[in-house]
Formats: C-alpha cells, sequence, structure tokens
C-alpha cells in the first residue's frame, strides 16, 4: 500500500511539473498573473446596455435611443445608438445645430471605453455632474449641440471577452472593426498581426462597421471621436500613413487636442497623427474615412488609458484600470474632455456651416454608400421611420453590376464588330482588283 501511494505521489507531482513547463513554455511571461474582469468596478454588457436604456426612459426630453440589427453571411450584429439633443424640434435632427458623433468599445477587450460613455450620458441627462463646470454655463453650451454615442460598438466581440477570453479586440467572426474601413484597405504592415489586425474579406464586410458607415454618412458630424484604451494620447488623421492633413482643418485639429492635453492630461498625453504616433501604420481605420470620405471637419481617435508595466498576455490590465480610485480618475478627467469639446466645438459653427454649405455637392460616394447611407432610413412626416430599400438591397447591388458589366460587353461587341466591318472594306476591293 505505502509503496502505491509512493509511486501515485511520484506521477501526481511529475505530471504537475510537465504541465507547470508547459504552461511556461507556451506563456512564456509565468512569473505574471492574468487579472480577470473586476466585476465590482465594469458591469456586464447587458448590465450596462440596460442601465442606459432606463437612463433614456427616464429622460425622454434629453435622450433618445434606437438599436440597429443587420447582419450578412450567418453572421449578424446590432448597435444601440444614444442621440442627446436639448429642447427638440420636429426636426430633432436639424441642420442648424453642432453635430458630434462618438464611438465606445470598437474592440471588445477595452471595457473602460465603455464605462466612459455611461458616465458622459449620466452627465448629459443631469444625474451626475461635473464638479469643474458651472450647470448654468453647461446648460447653454448643450442648447446648441445633438450628440449620438455609440456606447458599444463591438457587442459580439465583448460578450466573448466576457466569457474569457481576455485579449479578443475583434468581433464575433475575428474581424478587427477598425482595420474593416475602406481608407487604403488591407494593406499589411512587415509586422502584421492576422490575430489582432484581420481586415475582413472586403471593405465593410462587417455588420458594425456598415452600421456606423451610414449613421455617419446620414448624420454628417461636425466632429467624430472613435475612444479606445491602451495608451493615453489624443490622435487626429492619419492613421494609414505617417503625415497628418494640410490647411486649416489640421491645424483646428490641434489647437483643440492641444487644449484638452492642456486641460485635462496634464500634458503628457500624445498628440499627432496616429500613423506616425504609435509607431506603426493602421489601414482601414475608421476615422481616416470619417475625414477622407464623410468630410467629418474634426476626426480624432483617443486613447483613454494604458498600463504599460501590465504583462503581455494580461490584456485586461493593460487596457482597464484594476482599482477603483484609478478607474474614477479615468472616468472623471476624460468625461471632462469631452464636454470641454461639447463647450469648444459650437465656437467654430459658423465656420463649419460655410464648410457644409460649399462641400456637400463635393461629397463623393460610391454606389454602395448611397443604396446603404443615403436611401437606407428616411423619416415620414409622421415621424415613423421608413426603411428604403432596406430588403433586397444586396440585389439591387447585384444587379446594378451587372447592368453595368453587360453595358460594356455590349458596347464592346458593338465596337469590335463596326471594327471588323472597316477593315473587310479595303480586303474585298483588294481581291477584285487583283481578279481583274
Amino acid at each position: 500500500m505505502t509503496m502505491r501511494r509512493r509511486t501515485f505521489s511520484l506521477f501526481y507531482y511529475s505530471s504537475l511539473l510537465i504541465v507547470s513547463f508547459l504552461q511556461i513554455f507556451v506563456h512564456g511571461d509565468h512569473n505574471h498573473t492574468v487579472i480577470p474582469i473586476n466585476r465590482d468596478l465594469y458591469h456586464s454588457s447587458g448590465d450596462l446596455m440596460e442601465m442606459i436604456k432606463s437612463l433614456v426612459d427616464r429622460h425622454p426630453d434629453k435622450l433618445t435611443m434606437e438599436t440597429i440589427k443587420t447582419g450578412n453571411k450567418g453572421y449578424s450584429a446590432e448597435i444601440s445608438v444614444v442621440t442627446y439633443c436639448r429642447r427638440r424640434r420636429k426636426d430633432v435632427e436639424g441642420r442648424s445645430k453642432f453635430r458630434i458623433l462618438l464611438s465606445f468599445g470598437q474592440h471588445g477587450r477595452e471595457l473602460i471605453t465603455s464605462e466612459l460613455a455611461l458616465r458622459i450620458l449620466s452627465i448629459l441627462s443631469e444625474e451626475q455632474f461635473l464638479p469643474t463646470m458651472d450647470p448654468a454655463s453647461l446648460n447653454s453650451t448643450l442648447d446648441d449641440l445633438v450628440i449620438k454615442v455609440v456606447p458599444m460598438e463591438n457587442l459580439n466581440g465583448r460578450k466573448l471577452v466576457e466569457a474569457g477570453d481576455l485579449c479578443e479586440r475583434r468581433n464575433g467572426r475575428g474581424v478587427d472593426l477598425n482595420r474593416n474601413w475602406s481608407v487604403d484597405w488591407g494593406k499589411k504592415e512587415k509586422d502584421f498581426d492576422p490575430y489582432e489586425e484581420n481586415p475582413g474579406y472586403a471593405p465593410f464586410s462587417e455588420p458594425e462597421t456598415q452600421i456606423l458607415r451610414k449613421l455617419a454618412i446620414s448624420f454628417d458630424p461636425h466632429v467624430w471621436v472613435n475612444v479606445h484604451s491602451g495608451m493615453e494620447a489624443l490622435f487626429m488623421p492619419y492613421d494609414h500613413k505617417n503625415t497628418t492633413p494640410e490647411g486649416l482643418s489640421s491645424q483646428r485639429m490641434r489647437r483643440l487636442l492641444e487644449e484638452i492635453n492642456k486641460a485635462h492630461c496634464h500634458n503628457h498625453c500624445m498628440i499627432g497623427s496616429g500613423g506616425g504616433s504609435v509607431g506603426y501604420l493602421a489601414h482601414g481605420t475608421a476615422t481616416d474615412y470619417m475625414f477622407d470620405v464623410v468630410r467629418v471637419p474634426m476626426a480624432f481617435t483617443f486613447e483613454i488609458y494604458g498600463d504599460n508595466t501590465a504583462s503581455s498576455n494580461d490584456c485586461f490590465k493593460m487596457f482597464n484600470p484594476v482599482d477603483h480610485s484609478t478607474f474614477n480618475g479615468v472616468l472623471n478627467s476624460w468625461s471632462a474632455a469631452f464636454f470641454t469639446i461639447f463647450k469648444l466645438g459650437p465656437n467654430h459653427l459658423d465656420e463649419f456651416q460655410e464648410k457644409t454649405s460649399a462641400s456637400n455637392l463635393d461629397k463623393l460616394v460610391s454606389i454602395d454608400e448611397y443604396l446603404d447611407g443615403y436611401l437606407m432610413e428616411r423619416t415620414h412626416r409622421s415621424g415613423k421611420k421608413m426603411e428604403v430599400l432596406d430588403f433586397g438591397m444586396q440585389e439591387i447591388r447585384t444587379y446594378f453590376r451587372l447592368f453595368l458589366l453587360s453595358s460594356v460587353l455590349l458596347m464592346f461587341m458593338f465596337c469590335s464588330r463596326i471594327s471588323k466591318s472597316k477593315c473587310s472594306r479595303p480586303i474585298v476591293s483588294s481581291f477584285a482588283a487583283a481578279s481583274h
């Protein structure tokens, strides 16, 4: 009996040693403990969206919410959009107001960004307050704004993170939503990581990016901010090249970022182009599309938190605060930064209105963007939303392309026949001359 116990003990501890060795070999960084999601700080995706819905229900005079669903190739997604507008009229999306579009949670593992969205909406509804801002001044500022907030762009990816895959940044079928836009799409750098940066099989192949594109084209914002975590930075275009745009728009964006950096980052946030500042180029990003195609005058990517001391496989700690003090500090500081944008933005309203009227005709969109964006939703006089060409949209695009292809082929055949008939005449006449 004693010999059996010794044999079993030897086998048991040998097995543990082998398993430990394999873990070290596979994961490498074995001296670091992987920190799980802190459920005392972070809401689940379901709870967070339910809290936002309840917030909207309590403040119908300020907030409205819609959920947009779509899918393709067996994969579906939904995105909820919260709209803030004070003193709403029938033309709630009136072009006289300064329009701001904010997106959070594009990467599943960046939980802190969606918590910031909840905090901003709570302040907008006046259930929470900024200690450094006068309520009367804030109300005066917000009268001139329409703000659309996407609290959780990548719900499917977020659910994968909550199920235990703490490093997952992609959507539910493994595509990085911030590589799926059409500007410089699909280009791969030497350090390309398919796990991190899979761009999908085509631009806008993913339902999530399709929804955001339609929203951006129809809303036509003056300001776009894509909110991420992983570092502390205030980025402007471009992500796909190591330059910033030229002209007045670039100067205006940089001035605003410098003021935010001074007031809320204590001058330690990185400022510049995403491609020039991070150390690598990113192709097919949302911010580059918003600036180049949608022509948003001020398009930004904000990185609101990062722990560079975290282990490479400790993703929750790397991208999210893990203690109450840091968590609240991030939310307080960055919500104040966004309200600085809300306050400063309308100061440029006259310039932007001039830009809008001058450049609307210059906005070039593809047939796909036109059908998907401009015709997807229109508002009936009664206020009821009508889906126009939503059903069968893919078929319409397919038939349109077939029509173009057929037209080209017919034109080619017609031109070929004309060419042959012209060429055949001198040949016939030469034969006739030879016979004579």
